[in-house]
C-alpha cells in the first residue's frame, strides 16, 4: 500500500518536505542576499556590529546571491549547499568571536545549514545514497 505513494523509489512525502524546506530556504537566503544588494538599515547595523566594514556587505550579498542561485538549480544543488555551508559557517564564526548568545544566535547559521541539506536530502536521491542514513 505505501508503494503506491512512491515516486522514483522514494515517498511522495520525502519530495514535497524536501522541495518545502528548500524552497524556504531560498526565499530567506534571496531576501538576505537582497537585502545586503540594496543595503537595507537593519542590515547594515547588523553587519557593522558584528565587526565587518560597510564596503563588504555587498560583496557578501553577491557571494550569498551565486550560492543561493547555485543550491536553487537542481543539477548544482549539491554545490550550492556546500557553498551555503560555507557561507554560514563564516556566519556562525563572526558571532562566536563576539560571544553572542550560543542558541539563539551564534547557532543560527547551524540551524540554516541543516534545514539547507534536509531539503536537499529528503528530495535528492543521489545525496541519499552518497550518505545513507539507514542501512537497508
Amino acid at each position: 500500500m505505501g508503494l503506491q505513494f512512491q515516486v522514483s523509489g522514494r515517498p511522495k512525502w520525502m519530495q514535497w518536505t524536501g522541495w518545502g524546506m528548500t524552497g524556504l530556504m531560498i526565499a530567506f537566503l534571496l531576501f538576505d542576499s537582497v537585502s545586503k544588494l540594496v543595503l537595507e538599515q537593519h542590515v547594515v547595523e547588523a553587519t557593522t556590529k558584528i565587526g565587518y566594514p560597510l564596503d563588504v556587505i555587498r560583496p557578501l550579498g553577491i557571494i550569498c546571491l551565486a550560492c543561493t542561485m547555485l543550491y536553487a538549480i537542481p543539477r548544482t544543488s549539491i554545490l550550492g549547499a556546500i557553498l551555503l555551508t560555507a557561507y554560514l559557517g563564516g556566519a556562525v564564526a563572526s558571532k562566536v568571536r563576539i560571544e553572542d548568545p550560543l542558541i539563539s544566535s551564534v547557532l543560527f547559521g547551524v540551524y540554516f545549514g541543516i534545514l539547507v541539506w534536509g531539503g536537499l536530502y529528503l528530495r535528492d536521491e543521489r545525496l541519499r545514497a552518497l550518505i545513507p542514513l539507514s542501512r537497508d
